[in-house]
């Protein structure tokens, strides 16, 4: 038997953090809300972000700045959004429901206490506080319109009816947390466009043998070009890691994205600058004079001081130098050869982890359908987007955590607004 229809003043689809700050913000706001989710539970995948820690936010407060790590293309749609709730603000509003933050390397926001349970927690203290109604387990069926408008959404066994409507579905990152693309398809039925969607700060496979030789070596302050048809399409420069498959790390991540599209169009090739401080004419003055002052030094002995331990294998083996070969026998091609290994480490990419490994995905709701001021769709007048679904997104350090706080501020702010100026 069906629940009889329910009525509120805004209704949000998708109980993740875009969806429950969206919700926890309209209600705190003075209307009526519910938050709809198809889990028994919220937040599912902000648990496992920043391996279980969550990187709640960047501690970059110069909005410009910011904008500038999204990219010039879709950034700028994110300053009006950032301006109501920035990193500032978000470190403020956890504060306040007594959760602790630090600052580590890279600007990088986390819980004191390194729990993402405890973010959820404050979120969840937030829908409570303010009246939110959870409805659990509810998968949307269908999203019913009347020209323009929703009217209401349709479940398995009940209609909820609403004068607003925010959509926080996500994207399809992680899959097993619900994030299944669904949003993506009722905002193609309304009317809109989706930009392609990607999975992006995935891990990036690799086709040579000798990078699984390398599993768990960590490299810092290097420089990772991407290339295809050997012409640099774009570099990053900091951290990353070797693993069994190929490559992760945070400058990896951020890469993939890139990877991704380009790898539609051709076969695509990692290069990775092990000396990036140093020019090729430097490295191998350096090298020269290195081998000068250690002649009788056996070449892997020389390189045991330079790379880790387990790269050192690897490179006596690419560069064909004989490992117990005195630096004085060594001649000047092959250090010329060495130089252009430590400068020019290429791999080849066999493709990304996937949606299943992706942190987020990149695409969705083209943004000039939407709103940037207040996040309400163009086409639907009744619609808003907040989160991932958006075609905006950022590299790896809480950028996008912080996209769908903004987005999601804005949209609840906006959405219940516009009930309270109508129930005036």
């Amino acid at each position: 038997m069906k629940k009889p229809p329910e009525k509120f003043d805004v209704v949000v689809i998708g109980g993740g953090p875009a969806g429950m700050m969206a919700a926890g913000r309209a209600a705190e706001l003075g209307v009526r809300v519910a938050l709809v989710e198809k889990n028994q539970s919220l937040g599912k995948k902000l648990l496992l972000t920043g391996k279980g820690r969550c990187n709640i936010t960047q501690a970059e407060f110069n909005d410009k700045e910011f904008i500038r790590k999204l990219g010039k293309e879709n950034g700028k749609f994110l300053f009006s959004a950032l301006a109501s709730l920035g990193p500032a603000d978000v470190i403020d509003f956890f504060a306040a429901r007594n959760l602790k933050t630090k600052v580590e390397k890279d600007g990088r926001v986390f819980p004191a206490a390194n729990i993402s349970g405890d973010v959820r927690d404050s979120l969840q203290k937030y829908l409570r506080e303010n009246g939110v109604r959870i409805i659990f387990g509810a998968e949307v069926r269908q999203l019913e319109t009347v020209q323009n408008e929703i009217k209401s959404i349709r479940l398995k066994d009940a209609t909820i009816y609403a004068d607003k409507f925010i959509l926080c579905t996500g994207g399809k990152s992680y899959p097993r947390t619900g994030s299944t693309g669904d949003g993506y398809r009722w905002a193609e039925q309304l009317g809109h466009t989706i930009i392609k969607p990607r999975p992006a700060l995935a891990p990036i496979k690799i086709k040579e043998d000798w990078v699984k030789d390398l599993q768990g070596v960590s490299l810092q302050n290097v420089e990772l070009k991407v290339l295809q048809k050997d012409k640099k399409q774009e570099s990053y420069f900091g951290e990353m890691l070797f693993t069994h498959f190929g490559l992760s790390g945070p400058i990896v991540l951020t890469a993939s994205r890139r990877v991704g599209e380009l790898l539609e169009n051709g076969a695509v090739v990692i290069a990775i600058d092990l000396e990036p401080s140093l020019g090729r004419e430097q490295l191998d003055e350096k090298l020269r004079k290195d081998f000068q002052k250690n002649i009788h030094k056996d070449f892997k002995n020389y390189l045991q001081e330079m790379l880790p331990q387990k790269m050192v294998e690897v490179v006596i083996k690419l560069s064909g130098i004989e490992a117990k070969k005195k630096l004085n026998f060594i001649t000047r091609s092959e250090r010329q050869k060495l130089v252009a290994l430590l400068k020019n480490l290429r791999m080849t990419v066999e493709g990304t982890l996937g949606y299943e490994q992706a942190i987020i995905t990149s695409g969705g709701v083209d943004l000039r359908e939407v709103d940037s001021k207040t996040l309400r769709s163009k086409i639907i007048k009744n619609l808003f987007f907040a989160g991932e679904i958006l075609d905006l997104d950022g590299p790896t350090g809480g950028y996008n955590l912080q996209i769908c706080w903004s987005t999601s501020y804005v949209a609840g702010t906006c959405a219940a607004k516009g009930e309270l100026r109508k129930n005036l």
